[in-house]
């Protein structure tokens, strides 16, 4: 996988076209850069403000990041919570 990227032309892989069947191909490039292989499971998810623009995220990575994010939500409501008994003891 490639590090994150450093300009939109590093994250641009080109058009696809939806087929008959609503069938799209995930060009090449993007699906070694990814380490998208057939038969991975893929999230389809419309964008909550543009709503006529799609994302996708391998089922993996989102469970890695929404991991990732329990970690970090847990370690801020530590701190939030000492800096609360400190203000309180003041």
């Amino acid at each position: 996988m490639k590090p994150p990227f450093n300009s939109v032309e590093e994250c641009f892989y080109g058009s696809a076209t939806l087929g008959e069947r609503g069938q799209i191909v995930i060009p090449a490039d993007a699906r070694k850069d990814c380490d998208i292989h057939p038969g991975d499971k893929l999230l389809v998810f419309r964008h909550p403000i543009h709503p006529n623009m799609l994302m996708l995220a391998k089922v993996s990575e989102m469970q890695l990041m929404l991991e990732q994010m329990t970690k970090s939500l847990a370690e801020i409501g530590t701190h939030i919570q000492e800096a609360a008994n400190a203000d309180s003891k003041e």
